[in-house]
């Protein structure tokens, strides 16, 4: 009997049998992108911080759209930056708001991208915080009710799929009966069901200009050493109607997401954020590594650890080298 019988690098010897028993595929189907609504006719700033991405007004997110859908991307994730911000996150669920004039710009020229609006209040908020701010901390239940009406804002514009990010408790619940009750019970709902206090979203905070003025967010993001906690507000979201769920953010939670995976049988995303994005960005400009190539293995895992599709600021870059 020769030694070793068993030779796995028989199945490694080229490219074209690589191919053949690949276990994890990409396509830009699976990729969403993230894209930032501001203000304004012809405008393009960029993210100083986020190489390649920028805030931009209406005419120029409904450019993107379209490259996006050329792609094959499978769709778009939509923040807005109002002009105006206040205590009261009004322009969040104006209708006459950013975020939903981009919608309806969007549905009108590329109607079959799917459009997902994030529904959260940091970007609306004059202090940066995700809601209603009383002694300094966030309540929960009035919350709620902006939540609702920027959800039902986003589905009356066109949205496919509203995702509340907030992680307030009892929000997908709420949400859930407002859009019943203004006659969008077929829209869905992905929920931000995990959603971490991380140090990975510091380029975001540039991106949306929603940086608190005070304190941090620990009080109603998810603490980075629980897990356990994780499945429970999983639980949680589904019974109160979700209908898919995101784990945030993905390369240091790609063990939650495994966890998720292997416990519920519904579809799932994970958001590799905008830290993780820039470290990559970074490093390759220092030439420290290969963008593209660490780029295509960061998404391979967070597929491959059971994301159904993926958030991601490589959203374009990926779909052409695919």
């Amino acid at each position: 009997m020769p030694f070793p019988l068993h030779r796995p690098r028989r199945l490694r010897a080229n490219e074209s049998l690589r191919t053949l028993v690949r276990e994890t595929l990409l396509a830009p189907s699976d990729f969403v992108l993230p894209l930032f609504a501001c203000e304004g006719e012809g405008i393009r700033k960029e993210i100083s911080s986020m190489n390649g991405h920028a805030q931009l007004s209406v005419d120029k997110i409904v450019d993107e759209c379209r490259e996006a859908a050329s792609l094959g991307i499978g769709g778009v994730l939509m923040f807005g930056i109002p002009a105006h911000k206040d205590e009261n996150a009004s322009g969040a669920y104006d209708d006459a708001g950013i975020v939903q004039r981009a919608i309806r710009a969007i549905k009108q020229e590329t109607p079959n991208l799917l459009v997902i609006s994030d529904v959260c209040n940091c970007e609306y908020t004059s202090h940066g915080h995700c809601g209603l701010v009383v002694n300094n901390d966030v309540d929960n239940d009035p919350t709620l009710e902006w939540l609702a009406r920027t959800a039902v804002s986003h589905a009356r514009a066109g949205a496919d799929i509203v995702a509340p990010s907030d992680m307030m408790d009892g929000r997908v619940g709420r949400i859930r009966s407002a859009l019943d009750e203004s006659g969008f019970s077929g829209t869905p709902i992905l929920s931000y069901a995990v959603k971490y206090a991380s140090g990975f979203y510091g380029p975001f905070r540039e991106a949306a200009e929603s940086t608190p003025q005070f304190g941090d967010r620990r009080s109603y993001q998810m603490d980075p050493a629980n897990a356990r906690e994780a499945m429970r507000e999983i639980e949680l979201d589904l019974a109160e109607g979700a209908d898919m769920l995101i784990v945030k953010p993905a390369l240091a939670y790609l063990d939650i997401l495994s966890m998720a995976r292997q416990r519920f049988d519904v579809p799932m995303a994970a958001y590799q954020v905008s830290g993780e994005f820039s470290m990559i960005m970074a490093a390759a400009a220092n030439g420290w590594i290969d963008k593209d190539r660490i780029m295509m293995e960061t998404l391979t895992s967070i597929r491959r650890a059971g994301a159904d599709f993926i958030l991601t600021y490589f959203a374009k870059d990926a779909a052409r080298l695919l």
